[in-house]
């Protein structure tokens, strides 16, 4: 069974830094994407960062300049580097993947199981 696993989640005061991990497991034949949502109380949850499996990123508007992601191939693996850290960033971040399963051949969507992030002021 193809899942992801998140970590690094935590408590941090404003201006901190923390890293978020993502790990894919299972029999996965390729990944086209992998990236990061946040979804705060009575939000939406919304983009954070992206990265492509040809290592092109997108980012949110309000993470620029203080959230690099970055990928592993080799783990499977997404990065979230996040500085400068703002009450606002606190949520709960959400790991999410396109790839394709080698044991059905099928493309799936992903979502981990999420990471709580908390920002004091």
């Amino acid at each position: 069974q193809v899942q992801l696993v998140e970590s690094g989640g935590g408590l941090v005061q404003a201006g901190g830094s923390l890293r978020l991990s993502c790990a894919a497991s299972g029999s996965i034949f390729e990944i086209n994407d992998m990236g990061w949502y946040r979804q705060a109380p009575g939000k939406e949850r919304e983009l954070v960062a992206r990265i492509t499996s040809g290592e092109s990123t997108m980012y949110a508007d309000s993470v620029k300049g203080r959230f690099s992601i970055s990928g592993d191939n080799a783990k499977n693996t997404v990065y979230l580097q996040m500085n400068s850290l703002k009450p606002e960033d606190t949520a709960v971040y959400y790991c999410n993947s396109n790839l394709r399963d080698r044991g059905t051949n099928r493309y799936l969507e992903l979502w981990g199981q999420g990471t709580l992030v908390t920002v004091s002021s």
